[in-house]
């Protein structure tokens, strides 16, 4: 069985490069379009038994996954409007493990939440893509540890969320229900 920390991050933890280029936020904003299609690539085929297949012991199936990526990127949207149009805004953090447990994370159906995220990732897409290189520079606070995020940084965090939840998906389908 593979190290549990390796099954967890299967991509490795987000590193901010040293310098954010312009290229960079480009690549980051590509990964970010592409997730949804991504994302209803893999699970499309998926029976109800499969959708229940975690990535790890004890960790969240298939749909959790998913409606986990749609709850998630309606906040990371929510932070950049609000970073965008207050000043060094504190955002209100979520208790994801707690929202992963709900009815809506618990259905087996993820039509709803794939198509949450396409419409949620074209508006989200449409605006990063117009950003400043200002605007790319304001921040907003998160309280849990008083760190500053810039929304450049905030970008490739979500960049690597996507590919990081894909990785879990893809995990879940090679494993086969071996961690349920």
């Amino acid at each position: 069985m593979q190290d549990l920390e390796q099954l967890k991050f299967p991509i490795g933890v987000f590193a901010p490069p040293e310098s954010i280029t312009t290229k960079t936020i480009e690549q980051w904003i590509a990964s970010i379009d592409a997730f949804p299609s991504a994302v209803e690539a893999l699970t499309k085929n998926l029976n109800r038994s499969q959708r229940n297949w975690k990535y790890r012991p004890a960790g969240w199936s298939i749909k959790q996954v998913v409606h986990h990526c749609a709850d998630s990127h309606m906040n990371s949207l929510i932070r950049f409007k609000l970073a965008l149009t207050e000043d060094s805004p504190n955002i209100r953090p979520y208790w994801e493990d707690r929202w992963a447990e709900l009815p809506d994370s618990l259905d087996d159906n993820l039509a709803p939440s794939l198509l949450l995220l396409k419409g949620l990732h074209q508006k989200w897409v449409f605006l990063l893509q117009q950003l400043s290189p200002q605007e790319l520079e304001r921040e907003f606070v998160h309280p849990e540890h008083g760190k500053r995020f810039s929304l450049k940084e905030n970008i490739g965090v979500y960049a690597w969320h996507c590919d990081h939840h894909l990785a879990h998906i893809e995990q879940a389908i090679k494993a086969r229900g071996i961690y349920n």
